[in-house]
């Protein structure tokens, strides 16, 4: 579970029009690493105090800030900001389009620190800047699968090669689901639990179908029939049937597995001829929204029935003892 590597570089490549961004110093540095979604002020390490500093995220100066640099005497300010370039700082970012103090430029190029300026307000800033970290930073992976839509419900197909996998979505499709991404699917955490999946950029909802080969999804089925991306929320193993092992039969041990630190609840379906696979997905896919609206079918059967038995067990006890 690694972050995705992304650059001051790439922060200008991609947002440098809309952020209204410029370098004024230190463009010596343009490759250091972004390696957080955090943005802050680097207000408490300007007054001095840098005992709780983090120094490993973006960090901006606000009117306040400057106006607090300004009333500084330059010995002080050179001072202070001498401390704040001891840390290994990816970008100090100053908003509203003002103008740096010369030390904080001449420091900045010094140390091979970005030194970017935007004409947007700071809180207007931190708000657009917020989404592109969430996504630039965020951990991702890669796994071998298929997802699709189904009712909503963002349906993560595994198991081995040949399975079964994309003709299973397939038929999804063709009952009217959505196509999200086929044979590989690219994961990426946003917050603390929620899986986000879509297909490679070069895939473009394409599925191969052994002795079929390459299709179209959308082409054939429509622009309705493709996702661009998904929440995964549950996970679908497809494998063959094995006589020998007992499979889940109530579903009141519910089994999750893991991706990215995030838990999913995982279902294993073991495929035999004649089974209607497409009609147990979307079951599946009912079945975790009534879950999701706090009904649990299997829950709820088995307290009816432990009631139905300690209700019978008190009238036979009852019985046992009237002797009228």
């Amino acid at each position: 579970m690694t972050p995705s590597e992304v650059k001051v570089r790439d922060l200008l490549a991609r947002k440098g029009d809309p952020l209204q961004l410029e370098v004024l110093a230190g463009a010596g540095g343009l490759d250091r690493a972004i390696a957080t979604v955090e943005a802050s002020s680097p207000g408490l390490a300007l007054a001095g105090y840098t005992g709780r500093f983090v120094g490993d995220r973006v960090h901006i100066l606000g009117e306040t800030e400057m106006q607090y640099l300004a009333d500084m005497d330059p010995a002080t300010r050179r001072s202070r900001l001498e401390a704040l370039f001891r840390f290994d700082l990816p970008c100090v970012i100053v908003t509203k389009g003002q103008e740096p103090p010369p030390e904080l430029a001449e420091l900045a190029e010094r140390a091979g620190v970005p030194l970017i300026r935007t004409a947007l307000k700071t809180g207007e800033f931190y708000r657009r800047l917020r989404p592109f970290l969430d996504d630039a930073v965020a951990p991702a992976t890669t796994v071998h699968a298929s997802l699709a839509d189904v009712y909503g419900v963002g349906l993560l197909f595994v198991g081995r090669s040949g399975i079964g996998k994309s003709e299973c979505v397939l038929d999804l499709v063709e009952r009217g689901h959505r196509l999200v991404a086929d044979d590989l699917v690219h994961m990426t955490r946003r917050g603390n639990d929620v899986l986000l999946g879509r297909g490679h950029e070069l895939s473009q909802h394409h599925m191969e179908i052994r002795g079929v080969g390459l299709v179209d999804i959308k082409a054939l089925f429509g622009v309705r029939s493709v996702r661009q991306q998904k929440r995964v929320e549950v996970v679908v193993r497809l494998e063959d049937w094995d006589n020998t092992r007992e499979y889940d039969r109530t579903g009141l041990d519910g089994q999750t597995t893991e991706y990215l630190g995030v838990a999913l609840p995982i279902v294993t379906v073991p495929l035999n001829p004649g089974k209607n696979l497409t009609v147990i997905c979307e079951v599946v896919a009912m079945h975790h929204l009534l879950r999701f609206a706090g009904v649990d079918t299997a829950r709820a059967f088995n307290e009816r029935l432990i009631r139905h038995m300690r209700e019978k067990r008190e009238v036979e006890e009852y019985l046992e003892e009237d002797y009228e």
